[in-house]
């Protein structure tokens, strides 16, 4: 959008930006004085004079650099990143995962707070698997329309070559970047800068470092190790040990981490699971009348469900996601509050012991996880069907009945492919293959994969 453009103050902008100019010392003469604009365009934007047009972008712009909040904290997201679209290819995941997002207001805020102390830098999220780094990129991005992109182990989505063409796609039509289709990122950084209006910054947002598939040496996804004034990287990755940060910067470029496991966040971290708790006892449709019915059945009271189930995720976001549908459908009709798994990984074997898994080891079911995890990309029914050498619709019948909440299904060109969800999930299917020594059904599911596909090649 042009700096001529018009934009509207909403609701919650008009009194923030009452309470930051007052909170300031200033008055409307002051501010106007401040900013260069005019006291009848501050009057619009505190909705104290007709505004049936809107202001010019470049006053709200300058309003919020003399206040040092940010435009969007005066006009709604979605208008003022109005034209700033979404990648397509993350369209569906980003929608997927704020749907039901709750709380991380500290982690906003620890970004915000660097942006503004900082001329440029990194900010990167750390925490294991489950603990919703992915979806504080994702309503990041949902609300700024910042460039983004989402490394996808399990789709092959996490190459550098991958993400520089995403990247340049993003910014050439963001930014109507000319002669830039061949540019490095470096290249395309500082194009960007130059074309940034006064108090405007460019972040852009990248998930999951830690699932980058690339060769030893430089940075991972060869992040700049210099950046122009007011570019910002946010970063999300899983633990990692000094040999594997691969994030090296030129002195003055500034690198912010924020470990979602550190003590300091506990507090945080329990107050957004019981904030994420009580939205699925009251207001999720889909899993709230479940829910009421199970802890009614067992005369629980909803303060002591959301406090001990709290305890039980071990402030894992991705067990409510899994256990909460759980008990609302009534696979734990059988057990009581107690008697719920502790933590991601008990969720997983109790699951796969309920499934019949370790009763009957080499079933369809577990062969189809296998497949899927040794084939590591998105693959069809067919496919599946033609390496167990069984009928279609049986694994049919496994993909979507069975394990249909741990798989992805996803459209590749005009075909339904399956994956697994959550790297979590990946992660207990791997400790399953190393205590396969005795049952060998890892071996024998990778003579079936390369036999199939020797077959192909006939």
């Amino acid at each position: 959008m042009r700096e001529s453009d018009k934009v509207q103050s909403s609701a919650t902008g008009k009194s923030k930006l009452r309470e930051s100019y007052q909170e300031a010392g200033l008055t409307i003469k002051k501010l106007a004085d401040k900013t260069n604009v005019s006291e009848d365009t501050i009057k619009r934007l505190l909705g104290t004079k007709d505004c049936p047009n809107g202001v010019e972008r470049w006053s709200v712009t300058n309003i919020a650099k003399a206040l040092g909040i940010e435009p969007t904290d005066i006009v709604d997201p979605k208008d003022w990143n109005a034209e700033n679209k979404l990648p397509p290819e993350f369209e569906s995941l980003i929608a997927e995962k704020i749907k039901t997002f709750c709380g991380r207001q500290f982690v906003f805020k620890a970004f915000q707070d660097f942006i503004k102390e900082n001329p440029h830098g990194y900010f990167t999220i750390i925490g294991d698997a489950g603990m919703g780094k992915s979806s504080i990129v994702a309503k990041y991005v949902s609300e700024h329309k910042s460039p983004c992109y989402f490394n996808i182990i399990v789709e092959r989505r996490n190459r550098p070559e991958l993400f520089l063409k995403s990247m340049r796609r993003q910014l050439i039509d963001r930014y109507q970047l000319p002669n830039s289709e061949d540019a490095d990122l470096p290249t395309l950084l500082t194009k960007v800068a130059g074309k940034l209006t006064l108090g405007e910054r460019l972040v852009i947002a990248v998930d999951a470092l830690d699932e980058v598939e690339q060769e030893a040496g430089e940075n991972l996804l060869h992040l700049p190790t210099t950046l122009p004034d007011r570019v910002y990287f946010l970063l999300t990755r899983r633990p990692y040990n000094l040999g594997k940060k691969r994030l090296s910067v030129s002195p003055g470029v500034l690198v912010k981490e924020l470990d979602l496991r550190d003590n300091k966040y506990v507090t945080f971290n329990q107050d957004d699971i019981k904030e994420y708790i009580r939205f699925a006892l009251n207001a999720d449709y889909d899993y709230k009348y479940g829910l009421k019915d199970w802890i009614q059945n067992r005369s629980i009271s909803e303060k002591n469900f959301v406090e001990q189930v709290a305890n039980k995720s071990e402030n894992n976001f991705m067990y409510l996601r899994y256990v909460l549908p759980a008990i609302a459908n009534g696979d734990y009709n059988d057990l009581s509050l107690k008697q719920l798994p502790d933590g991601l990984q008990e969720y997983y074997q109790n699951h796969w012991v309920r499934m019949g898994m370790e009763a009957k080891p080499g079933q369809l079911m577990e062969m189809v996880l296998y497949i899927l995890l040794e084939i590591g990309t998105p693959i069809p029914c067919e496919m599946i069907a033609g390496i167990a050498e069984v009928d279609e619709c049986e694994v049919a019948q496994v993909l979507e009945d069975e394990w249909v909440e741990y798989l992805k299904k996803q459209n590749v060109d005009g075909e339904i492919c399956y994956t697994i969800y959550h790297a979590s999930f990946l992660d207990f299917l791997k400790a399953k293959r190393e205590m396969d020594s005795k049952r060998n059904i890892f071996k024998e599911v990778n003579q079936r994969i390369a036999e199939y596909l020797e077959q192909g090649m006939a």
